[in-house]
């Protein structure tokens, strides 16, 4: 006889939620997404009832576009590498839940608007600016120490798992996360990047940005991308004061940023 499982979702709108559950048959390597899919094909009920399918996000299935985030037996985490049997085992039930991120508005069943994330990245300027498209050929270059740094920076999907864990990151308080911060520290780094690091440091110098941390350390034990999390704040805490004192007696802004 095939093993079985209980696929228990917490489902619906805002202000109208409830727990559904679906008995799916568990198969080799099953991830929570594949069972998402198997729900879609065949939308009905433990107790046999024709429902609608389960709404989610997707894109990469690869643990890359940081979509799928949701909470998984209550933790933070992407959807696409959460194999299932494993999770089952280490719970020691049959029964897996499923709920939708806590920290972002909630579009319906599993799937949230993440907006406020990608507006906190547009006010710390994450990106480089460039006078044009043209082909200027190899960029400054950059030493091993800052690449080391830099690309684990870089491996940042958004998809809020960091948010979601954070306790200062609630409905009382304008805090901005860590994704964001950590962003700065990133581009902040880069040769051409630096020209903006002013903008970026004054970007989190307010009561959204590195003051509304409190050092839980939550972010850095759920991120799945294992970004130092904890280090980038820390870091911009100590560039954001620097900054400071540069504001305060109309000093140049240096070139180069701690690690």
């Amino acid at each position: 006889m095939n093993e079985t499982f209980i696929l228990k979702v917490y489902r619906g709108e805002q202000g109208k939620q409830f727990w559904e559950e679906f008995k799916l048959e568990l198969r080799p390597s099953m991830n929570v997404i594949s069972a998402l899919m198997e729900i879609q094909r065949n939308p009905v009920n433990r107790h046999n009832e024709k429902v609608t399918p389960v709404a989610y996000e997707s894109g990469c299935l690869e643990e890359v576009c940081g979509s799928c985030s949701m909470l998984i037996n209550g933790k933070p985490r992407q959807a696409c590498t959460a194999l299932i049997k494993p999770i089952l085992e280490a719970s020691g039930s049959q029964v897996l839940t499923l709920a939708p991120f806590t920290k972002f508005p909630l579009v319906r069943d599993l799937y949230v608007n993440r907006n406020d994330m990608f507006e906190n990245l547009k006010k710390v300027h994450a990106w480089i600016d460039a006078e044009d498209s043209f082909d200027r050929g190899f960029g400054p270059r950059i030493p091993p120490r800052v690449q080391k740094v830099t690309y684990v920076l870089s491996t940042c999907m958004s998809c809020g798992c960091c948010s979601e864990s954070c306790p200062q990151v609630n409905s009382s308080s304008p805090f901005m996360g860590p994704a964001p911060i950590s962003q700065v520290r990133l581009f902040n780094f880069h040769p051409i990047g630096k020209m903006n690091a002013a903008t970026r440091n004054h970007a989190i110098m307010g009561e959204d940005g590195i003051k509304g941390c409190g050092n839980a350390q939550n972010c850095v034990a759920v991120c799945p991308k294992e970004i130092p999390l904890t280090e980038s704040l820390a870091v911009m805490q100590r560039e954001a004061g620097k900054q400071i004192v540069r504001d305060l007696f109309s000093l140049p802004d240096v070139d180069e940023t701690s690690t």
